[in-house]
């Protein structure tokens, strides 16, 4: 008896040991594809350099739509089709002015209106500054911030390996800044933009106003972070100085847009589907190359990769690219509200979202069995120096999906030059290395394999 067991066992691991060669090789072949025979750059240039800047709502957003759906109807999928919402339409106007007014002497500091602000009155906005750390620091101010323009100054924390950390450490004061302002009277908010950096490009992003009624709108703008330090300095001095500040922001009435998805029906389990995918859109003060033009581009990759090793997913793979990530999500809350209009069976998902920067591993929302299950692949993705295998937000795009049993999955490159490009102007096609943004959609296109190969594990949580 003890013989045949120990002769299963060896069995056993002997197919384990094949599936895992077999696993390397593909992979191998994946990267190499990838980084020999890719499209995604070339991609990538006519969306930055063609096309534009694709903020939701956009003529250039509508021929992002059309061009993506044009190219992945060459990539030989079963069917590439349209998914129709409604996306807000927000528009900057005029190019924003803002300086500091100094006694008799006027300092120019970049600045760009926030996603979603206000216009300020045609001769524009001056007033008083006080300066805050936090929204919190409003409640202890009260009164004193009627009438006046709150600076919102907390620079990202560099102490964090992880860029992102810092970023969601200060976010919130853009996000909700001149919502919390406003309730004291401010007449505006200024806010730091979100970059660890040193420069002159204000950052854009978005902010909301919450349940205000629109009468108490305020403003909202962001300044850079040179002009941050310089304000700061400039209030130290003389905490009466004044700030000017005029933009022409307008939101519009809500226009017709679209997801972008491309399917190839599963080989063996059609029933299940698996996406990958990014944001089409971008904001308008660059091509968005980085943010997320990558990340769109890296996912039609994956199919390409695919057709070039001649790999056959055996469940259905969905390239999505979302629309309106930036400024509503309406993209992603899409997809979900028809997947369950169709009773669909998701079962995995991946999402590029944090730039084309070099690939370190992955971002995993699951439960303790699936990414367990995840994690024992890290030895197949260490030859490529894929390393980072952490429990968290698998992205924003397919946050929305609720499906009983599914893995969300993020990509997750290096990060720390995200945030010299995010929402800004140098966020541009030569800022995009060609060789990182191919080894991030090999990652991408590895994963989706094993995925593909494996599985994932239905448990009683699910």
């Amino acid at each position: 008896m003890r013989k045949i067991l120990f002769i299963t066992a060896l069995f056993l691991n002997g197919i384990a040991l094949f599936a895992q060669a077999s696993d390397e090789q593909t992979i191998k072949e994946i990267y190499k594809s990838s980084l020999t025979n890719s499209k995604c750059y070339s991609w990538l240039d006519y969306l930055s350099n063609a096309i534009g800047a694709r903020l939701s709502g956009s003529e250039n957003a509508e021929k992002a739509v059309q061009y993506t759906k044009l190219q992945m109807e060459t990539l030989g999928f079963d069917r590439v089709y349209l998914q129709e919402m409604m996306v807000p339409k927000w528009v900057r106007g005029e190019k924003e002015i803002a300086y500091i007014i100094d006694n008799k002497s006027k300092v120019n500091i970049p600045v760009c209106a926030l996603g979603g602000s206000i216009a300020t009155s045609k001769n524009g906005i001056t007033a008083e500054v006080i300066e805050v750390k936090s929204l919190k620091e409003l409640e202890t101010l009260g009164e004193q911030l009627k009438g006046k323009i709150v600076f919102f100054n907390r620079p990202m924390d560099p102490e964090n390996i992880e860029a992102f950390i810092s970023y969601s450490g200060c976010v919130d004061q853009r996000s909700s800044g001149a919502k919390e302002a406003a309730k004291y009277g401010a007449v505006a908010t200024i806010v730091r933009s979100m970059n660890f950096r040193l420069d002159d490009f204000p950052h854009t992003g978005n902010q909301n106003y919450g349940d205000l009624p629109k009468s108490q709108y305020i403003p909202a703008a962001a300044i850079s972070t040179n002009g941050a330090e310089l304000l700061s300095k400039f209030l130290k001095n003389n905490p009466k100085l004044k700030f000017y500040l005029k933009q022409s922001c307008q939101e519009m009435e809500d226009v017709l847009s679209y997801n972008v998805v491309g399917e190839i029906k599963g080989s063996e389990h059609p029933e299940n589907i698996m996406v990958v995918g990014g944001h089409l859109d971008s904001w308008d003060l660059a091509d968005g190359s980085h943010d997320d033009g990558a990340g769109v581009v890296q996912s039609m990759e994956v199919v390409n990769i695919f057709k070039n090793i001649g790999y056959k997913p055996k469940n259905t793979l969905r390239v999505v690219l979302f629309m309106n990530e930036e400024n509503g999500l309406r993209g992603g809350k899409k997809y979900e509200e028809l997947s369950k209009a169709n009773n669909e069976n998701h079962i995995f998902a991946l999402e590029s979202d944090a730039g084309g920067f070099s690939p370190r591993g992955f971002s995993i929302e699951s439960d303790d069995a699936n990414f367990n299950k995840i994690l024992s692949w890290k030895n197949v993705f260490e030859p490529y120096l894929i390393h980072s295998f952490a429990k968290g937000h698998g992205g924003s795009d397919i946050g929305p999906l609720t499906a009983k049993s599914i893995v969300k999955v993020g990509l997750k490159p290096d990060s720390q030059r995200y945030f010299d490009h995010h929402h800004a102007a140098n966020d541009t096609f030569d800022a995009v290395n060609k060789r990182e943004l191919e080894l991030g959609a090999a990652t991408m296109a590895a994963m989706l394999y094993l995925i593909d190969q494996n599985g994932i594990l239905i448990t009683a949580s699910n």
